[in-house]
């Protein structure tokens, strides 16, 4: 096994280096390689190896941008050895050589997913420089192209699930204006599970719920899915509170299997003509209440999170007195645990809060988009985690206009 650099006369200095595997037994045609190598005026870097096992326990396989492999080694031969070298490499261009009387072993190579194919004897050095670059670029362009195809396809699959994690509110003539939003960690990355949801029932209480699955993933949104729907099937169906919590529960541990996944969430009943609100806090924090003189993280109880102990199902109700005029904004961790702008900070509730504050409050979609791209731009655009915002405002109702007596009619 032999391994060298060369960096050829008059080759430009910014000129691209290949990674060069050599699979081949015979040490005479090895050197012949070498020597068309050389004079093919290309910056490279060979490694030499005698057998297919030995190449597997190379590092250098591991970065090679070309390999060129005989099809008669010691321990395999014929596309088996394409295969054996794909399967080891797969993103990595593979160029066979072949003896003068195998006429159709190099289109078999082909069709076995080798790039090209050179015919021992046959090649020359300007030959040999255009097999490797053609070789490496098209390799490189299928591996785009097929990271472009699995993006699409995530995107695609984000796209059906956020559908679901993100429903339409569903609500009649509420006088409460509603306002959500969903930012997935990373822009191709799989959905976690955080979710949320707005119900408004026949008697004109507004129920709302935002929740947080642990982990990330398919296995995480499916779950974060199901529970939303769940949620919004048993509100329609009457459930409230500690019970709707316990079946929330029952339906999480009967679908997450073997998984080790659990879920925080907040539920909150809003009455707006008795101006309170019924909040439920399981492992979640509490929801932040802005009015004009400031905004503040509710002081609420605190119950356990759902599937970490079937056994508890403590999930006090905390009633929550609102004024006449405010804003109540739900949401998930993603939005508080980035960085507050300096190396090591966390933004945290209380750098929350001051953003709150500080932000145009005149139009809630506006400042919730403001918010998000806020704490983006703190963070340096680093979001690890999904983040769900649910914000809730309501306005003093209109006083009724008075009545006046109608004139009399004079006869």
């Amino acid at each position: 096994m032999t391994s060298f650099v060369t960096n050829p006369t008059g080759a430009a200095p910014q000129e691209q280096t290949y990674r060069v595997v050599l699979i081949e037994d015979d040490l005479a045609d090895a050197v012949l390689v070498e020597e068309l190598l050389l004079d093919t005026g290309l910056r490279f870097e060979l490694t030499t190896c005698t057998s297919l096992a030995g190449a597997r326990t190379d590092p250098a396989l591991r970065t090679a941008d070309c390999i060129l492999l005989d099809l008669h080694l010691p321990d395999v031969s014929g596309t088996k050895a394409v295969a054996a070298v794909r399967a080891a490499a797969p993103h990595t261009a593979v160029i066979v050589l072949t003896g003068l009387s195998e006429a159709q072993a190099g289109s078999d190579a082909m069709a076995a997913g080798a790039q090209d194919y050179l015919v021992k004897g046959k090649v020359d050095a300007d030959l040999l420089h255009r097999a490797v670059r053609y070789a490496v670029y098209r390799s490189q362009t299928e591996l785009a192209n097929a990271q472009t195809q699995a993006a699409t396809l995530r995107a695609e699959e984000n796209s059906r699930l956020e559908r679901g994690l993100l429903p339409q509110p569903l609500l009649s003539t509420s006088a409460v204006t509603v306002t959500t939003r969903y930012l997935p960690g990373t822009e191709l990355a799989l959905l976690g599970g955080d979710f949320l949801d707005v119900v408004e029932g026949d008697d004109g209480l507004l129920h709302a719920v935002v929740g947080d699955v642990s982990g990330h993933g398919p296995d995480a949104a499916a779950l974060g899915v199901c529970l939303r729907i769940a949620w919004r099937s048993l509100i329609l169906g009457g459930h409230r509170g500690r019970e709707l919590l316990h079946l929330m529960e029952r339906i999480l541990i009967a679908e997450r299997g073997d998984r080790p996944l659990f879920a925080t969430c907040a539920l909150l009943t809003l009455d707006h003509g008795a101006a309170t609100a019924e909040l439920h806090l399981a492992g979640h924090h509490g929801p932040l209440l802005s009015t004009d003189r400031g905004s503040r993280e509710i002081t609420a109880a605190h119950g356990i999170a759902l599937g970490i102990d079937p056994r508890v199902s403590n999930w006090p109700a905390s009633l929550i007195p609102l004024p006449a005029a405010g804003a109540l904004t739900l949401y998930t961790d993603g939005l508080t645990e980035g960085r507050n702008g300096s190396a090591r900070g966390r933004l945290g509730v209380e750098g929350l809060l001051t953003l709150i504050d500080r932000l145009p409050q005149s139009d809630p979609a506006a400042h919730i988009d403001l918010l998000i791209k806020e704490t983006s731009a703190l963070n340096a655009g680093r979001h690890s985690d999904d983040v769900a915002v649910l914000r809730l405002d309501w306005r003093e109702p209109a006083a009724p206009e008075p009545r006046t007596a109608p004139d009399r009619v004079r006869g």
